[in-house]
């Protein structure tokens, strides 16, 4: 059986209003910006990367790598979802561009279980409404009619996907505390919380 291909998705969106303005992605943990640290982990289980990015702004924030616009905007990261499988092709690893901490290992046991399981999405368990983490997911390339029928009716929930697709989920915890595996950074007060992480993780 031919490999399948899988494209790193970083979702670059949200307006960083609680960071004054300043691009979420672009704060450094420990010495690198978290968008940086996204992209590592995703290179470590996939075959390319793209960033999903409506500003002007995001040419130069990862020279090497692609830049893709919504292309039904208004309807949050599953928009953005959508313009990655449309532009890759493939199957996806998402990521948001403020979420430090997730390491490459895990993306790669959500992409072989994915694969492995014939699955529609493979997402690690967490304490989030939906029991997993919807913005730290694999996605299979055919998915993108499921997300197209949620866009068509104006839902734009990631976690939405879970109950229209084969959902395989994996244990996140033999990689640390889900609640730092999954810490977003929307504010000064949770830079400072991912500095604190950090120091505890050695990353």
């Amino acid at each position: 059986m031919t490999e399948r291909r899988c494209t790193g998705a970083i979702l670059a969106g949200g307006q960083s209003s609680r960071m004054g303005g300043t691009a979420k992605g672009l704060a450094v943990v420990n010495g690198a910006r978290i968008i940086d640290r996204v992209a590592h982990a995703l290179r470590e289980a996939t075959d390319s990367l793209i960033v999903v990015a409506n500003d002007a702004a995001a040419t130069v924030w990862i020279p090497s790598v692609p830049i893709v616009c919504d292309a039904r905007p208004g309807l949050g990261a599953l928009s953005g979802i959508h313009a990655a499988m449309r532009a890759s092709g493939t199957d996806l690893l998402v990521l948001p561009w403020d979420a430090p901490f997730v390491p490459g290992p895990l993306l790669r046991a959500l992409r072989d279980a994915g694969e492995l399981e014939g699955a529609g999405m493979a997402a690690p368990v967490s304490r989030s409404p939906w029991g997993f983490e919807p913005l730290c997911c694999w996605i299979a390339a055919e998915a993108i009619h499921a997300v197209e029928s949620l866009l068509d009716a104006h839902d734009g929930r990631v976690g939405a996907l879970g109950t229209q697709l084969r959902l395989v989920t994996v244990d996140a915890s033999s990689w640390g505390d889900p609640d730092d595996i999954f810490f977003n950074v929307n504010s000064p007060a949770d830079l400072d919380r991912a500095a604190a992480i950090a120091a505890q993780l050695g990353t």
